[in-house]
């Protein structure tokens, strides 16, 4: 997998905004990376340096068409620690 189709966009709530005084990004990733493809894409994309990754697999809920149960996808977040005075600026002119 290329470098640019790991990272799908970044997750801006109120929970993650409030991660990144302690220097926690979130970001959908595609399902397939894995933790040094995710380090690699963030550290090439931003220029800052990578501390550590946490990664999540989010089930999809059941959504209800009528009578029809319909799974949503599953998809994968990943938290990412940067080093201590590294910053990503696209996070910082966001409003929720």
């Amino acid at each position: 997998m290329q470098l640019f189709e790991v990272l799908r966009r970044p997750l801006i709530t109120e929970k993650y905004s409030g991660q990144q005084a302690q220097g926690k990004y979130t970001f959908e990733v595609a399902r397939a990376t894995t933790k040094v493809q995710i380090k690699q894409a963030v550290e090439k994309a931003f220029s800052v340096h990578v501390t550590a990754v946490n990664v999540l697999n989010v089930v999809g809920k059941n959504r209800r068409r009528g009578r029809m149960l319909i799974p949503a996808r599953q998809w994968k977040k990943a938290i990412v620690t940067l080093k201590p005075g590294d910053k990503i600026e696209i996070f910082e002119g966001s409003q929720v």
